[in-house]
C-alpha cells in the first residue's frame, strides 16, 4: 500500500459513528500492516500522562498509562520530533512494554493548534528496523488519523 493509499484507507478508518477505541484500533492494524511491524499503538497525550487508546494483538502493552516525561514517548513529546531507538536494549529511555522489541519508533501528533496530543508507537523485534522510508511513511500517517484528536478534543 502506498502513503496515499495508507492515508485514504486511515482516513476511513478512523471516520463514522463506532467507538474512538475501534476506529483507532483499526488505524493501527493498518499501520502494523504497511509498516510490517510486530505492534502498533496509538496513545494519547495529556498535560500529565500518556495513556493507549488502542494497539494491535491481544496483548496490551505492559505500560498502557505512564508519566508524559517518561520513555521514548515521553521524549518525543519533550522534543516534538520522531524517536526512533533501532536497539532499545541499549536506550535507557526504553519502557519495557515487550521483552521481544528490538527497535521503537514514536511519531508526535499535533493538533491544529500545533500541541502534541497523540502519539504513533510502532514496535519491531528486530534491531535497525527503521530507516527514513519507515519514518517518512509513519510520519505521513499522522493526517490520515487526524479525526481521532478532533473528535476528542
Amino acid at each position: 500500500m502506498n502513503p496515499t493509499e495508507l492515508n485514504r484507507a486511515l482516513r476511513a478508518a478512523v471516520s463514522g459513528n463506532r467507538a474512538r477505541a475501534e476506529r483507532a484500533r483499526d488505524a493501527a492494524e493498518l499501520i502494523r500492516r504497511a509498516t510490517r511491524a510486530r505492534w502498533v499503538g496509538l496513545y494519547d497525550v495529556t498535560a500529565s500522562e500518556i495513556s493507549a487508546i488502542a494497539w494491535t494483538g491481544d496483548e496490551a502493552p505492559a505500560h498502557p498509562v505512564f508519566p508524559r516525561e517518561q520513555g521514548l514517548s515521553g521524549s518525543a513529546v519533550a522534543s516534538g520530533s520522531t524517536i526512533i531507538s533501532n536497539d532499545v536494549a541499549k536506550d535507557p529511555r526504553y519502557l519495557t512494554a515487550f521483552v521481544s522489541t528490538g527497535s521503537e519508533m514514536i511519531v508526535p501528533i499535533r493538533n491544529k493548534d500545533a500541541l502534541i496530543v497523540g502519539t504513533i508507537d510502532v514496535e519491531s523485534e528486530r534491531t535497525r528496523a527503521f530507516e527514513i522510508a519507515e519514518r517518512e511513511l509513519v510520519e505521513g500517517c499522522v493526517a490520515g488519523l487526524a479525526n481521532l484528536w478532533r473528535i476528542q478534543r
